[in-house]
């Protein structure tokens, strides 16, 4: 019996170290005192943006954040926590947790991890702040279309003046051949 639960323990950290490494963010709150209602609609919103969120004990994660270097990390692990796993998109994680946390106070973001290294609470603040990826691959490919669009509109300008530099020296020889036919003639 003992050994199952051992076992069953050892599972539940190499999940965590699993989703740790996984991971471009991890934000771990406090989730006193929230409503079931309130914590499914966090979750739902979580999930649309492909970012687990997971309630597990504390030993299990103090054992796990150990493990992956993360022992700083692990003063934080007091009181009931939960921990979301931002999988793909570091800013996403962020703008759920701090939009969420703005609208419910009883949600409190305690640490945050981006790129393997712990950071303030402020920096979710201002990764929140930060437009969506999908928003800047946009922006960057508009600004690397403006040029692009420029140059086009250049080149079809210097083009439509040789055609009518063309055009003005055809009219030019057509009407010098008119006036040589009336004066020969």
């Amino acid at each position: 019996m003992k050994e199952n639960v051992l076992n069953a323990k050892k599972e539940i950290v190499s999940e965590i170290v699993e989703n740790i490494n996984k991971s471009e963010a991890i934000i771990l709150v406090e989730y006193r005192g929230l409503t079931v209602e309130q914590l499914t609609d966090l979750r739902k919103k979580y999930r649309e943006k492909n970012v687990g969120y997971k309630v597990y004990k504390n030993t299990m994660m103090n054992l796990a954040f150990k493990e992956t270097g993360h022992e700083d990390f692990t003063e934080h692990l007091k009181g009931p926590n939960a921990v979301a796993f931002g999988f793909d998109d570091p800013v996403e994680v962020a703008k759920i947790t701090h939009n969420f946390a703005k609208e419910n106070d009883k949600l409190v973001i305690k640490a945050a991890i981006l790129d393997g290294k712990i950071i303030e609470i402020e920096k979710i603040k201002q990764l929140a702040e930060l437009p969506s990826r999908e928003v800047l691959i946009a922006q960057v490919l508009g600004g690397l279309n403006a040029p692009i669009s420029g140059f086009a509109s250049v080149l079809n300008q210097t083009l439509s003046k040789i055609v009518y530099a063309l055009n003005a020296v055809k009219e030019k020889k057509k009407l010098k051949a008119q006036l040589n036919k009336k004066f020969l003639n």
